[in-house]
């Protein structure tokens, strides 16, 4: 299973955003809210190719996909129905270990993508350990017995009681379960993503 491995603050100080969700990030950008390197402080004009590219790497940092994979799922996003730009937000948001993190199971979309391929995780009734299975309404997510004591689990769930369940999931934070009821919408993902910017770099 390809996952990114590399410097996760340098890449975040880079976009500009804290695409890895960590405290760290948050504190990056605080205390250098500028890129790294030496010439990191100097004003750059950037390009509308420059804008375009930084918004596509701050998507596919933010739900953990590879180039190869990101751009396979902007081909299905274009043979979909609707508006192009939606239609991959919507592919990615319906990713399993995105429903993890927000059903409030985890509390960072990359330990919810741990969890996932660690086996924790059944839909429908059988094990899916592949964070990018795309769920469908009707589906029902649960964990299983032996992990519904993680003390990873039920923290999360404890100090994430304020969070804002999506209205497409029906959670039950006792049996520990996801129903999904409806595929999400554009709403449901980060109004900070600008998808339009990465539907006008891949029509270059």
């Amino acid at each position: 299973m390809a996952r990114y491995t590399g410097p996760r603050v340098r890449v975040s100080r880079r976009i500009g955003f804290n695409v890895f969700e960590n405290r760290k990030g948050d504190k990056a950008l605080q205390d250098r809210p500028y890129p790294p390197g030496e010439n990191g402080r100097k004003r750059v004009r950037e390009t509308d190719y420059g804008t375009q590219l930084k918004e596509k790497q701050k998507v596919r940092y933010m739900y953990g996909v590879l180039e190869k994979q990101f751009r396979n799922y902007y081909k299905e996003a274009t043979r979909m129905p609707g508006i192009t730009g939606e239609n991959l937000l919507i592919l990615l948001e319906s990713r399993l270990d995105n429903v993890i993190y927000r059903a409030g199971f985890a509390s960072t979309r990359p330990q919810a993508r741990q969890l996932v391929s660690h086996r924790h995780f059944k839909i429908n009734g059988k094990f899916v350990d592949v964070p990018s299975y795309k769920v469908k309404p009707g589906d029902t997510i649960e964990i299983k017995d032996a992990s519904k004591d993680l003390i990873i689990i039920q923290h999360t769930i404890d100090t994430g009681q304020d969070n804002v369940i999506p209205s497409w999931l029906d959670v039950d934070n006792k049996k520990k379960s996801v129903k999904i009821n409806a595929e999400p919408s554009r709403g449901d993902a980060s109004s900070q993503i600008e998808e339009q910017l990465i539907v006008e770099l891949y029509s270059k």
